[in-house]
């Protein structure tokens, strides 16, 4: 199959989880011999990249338009350019999806978690991705959620079925080598975009509460939030760790290695980080959400809000075995439900459904 897939930054993945399933996903269906072209943002040298097709067009870098603005360009690109499918990331983008439909080619839309809740968006931007829930129930040919939560929510707000694919992660830890200063098992870890919903002052702010010799490595940035990204950096406390965006082997090694993962985001449906901390056989303290409890399912600590410093102190407390059997359940968990490869199977049969039915 010639498959298309548009509406993330692009690969290698340098931002968040769309551009990373777009990697993981494109690269392991490129091994199974099919033909697969990623629609890109930021240039890179010329060619393929793990035998995917990178196309680079351009876009309006601003907080409001970004999205729309690429993948829009990428469509009318798409028009030009028949494959058998198209997938569509990001639920904001469903306004183009029935365009390639009009060609004959069946698409499919990863509508992600409700976009519409987080704080950065003003109101015209959640009313844009409102109507794109909408959208996305009959401009595509598929819906994908990635999910439960997710899932329920599109079939009891607008009586629209989806496919429920989640998203992957990479198996057991990687080895560890020297960073930022950090000692095995000596540090909490929270990686994430420095935006309101996902928290991350919130993890800053407990942290400081708890009376312990470890550190706290906060990993991320923003490209659109610079008043909160410095709240979130205005500490004197020496245990706090802020470098910035980590990714590749340097995140990979973070995650296998830390004392604990904490994970505080409060908006989306399956959230990358969370199962890719999971993967890597990490402690996990996750905020008490449907969708983090759905994908955790007890193979860590839950925490509220307003406890997270108590709960920080209770896994402290904990005896080495009891942490280890968490980890453990983590890995397992990930295994039997979040592996990449049993991800791409999934998109993989999907994609072949979507080119038998065409349209």
């Amino acid at each position: 199959m010639r498959i298309a897939i548009l509406g993330t930054r692009g690969i290698p993945a340098r931002y968040g989880g769309f551009e990373t399933f777009a990697e993981e996903l494109a690269t392991r269906l490129v091994t199974r011999g099919h033909s697969v072209t990623v629609y890109c943002r930021d240039q890179e040298p010329a060619g393929t990249y793990r035998g995917v097709q990178r196309q680079y067009l351009p876009t309006i870098r601003h907080k409001y338009f970004d999205t729309l603005a690429h993948t829009g360009f990428s469509t009318l690109h798409l028009l030009a350019h028949h494959v058998d499918v198209v997938l569509f990331c990001n639920g904001a983008n469903a306004i183009y999806t029935w365009m390639p439909r009009l060609l004959g080619m069946p698409v499919a839309i990863n509508v992600d978690g409700l976009e519409r809740k987080r704080k950065k968006w003003n109101v015209l931007a959640k009313k844009w991705y409102h109507l794109s829930e909408w959208l996305s129930t009959f401009c595509p040919t598929r819906i994908i959620t990635d999910a439960l939560e997710i899932e329920r929510y599109y079939r009891e707000t607008y009586q629209a079925s989806s496919t429920f694919i989640p998203y992957g992660a990479e198996l057991g830890p990687v080895e560890w080598k020297p960073l930022l200063g950090l000692e095995p098992r000596n540090y909490f870890l929270y990686v994430t975009r420095f935006e309101p919903e996902n928290n991350p002052l919130l993890v800053r702010e407990s942290f400081e509460k708890v009376d312990t010799p470890m550190k706290l490595a906060l990993v991320g940035d923003a490209p659109y939030a610079p008043d909160y990204i410095a709240r979130v950096k205005d500490t004197t406390d020496p245990r706090i760790i802020l470098p910035g965006a980590i990714y590749g082997d340097g995140y990979h090694i973070l995650q296998s290695h830390c004392f604990a993962y904490i994970h505080a985001t409060e908006v989306g449906g399956t959230h990358p980080a969370l199962i890719e901390a999971m993967g890597r056989g990490a402690l996990i303290l996750y905020l008490k959400t449907p969708e983090n409890c759905e994908v955790a399912g007890g193979a860590g600590i839950e925490f509220e809000q307003d406890s997270l410093p108590e709960t920080i102190r209770r896994v402290l407390a904990m005896s080495e075995s009891e942490r280890d059997a968490l980890r453990a359940a983590a890995l397992e968990r990930v295994r039997q439900r979040y592996s990449w490869d049993v991800v791409t199977d999934q998109y993989e049969t999907m994609f072949g459904e979507l080119c038998k039915g065409r349209g």
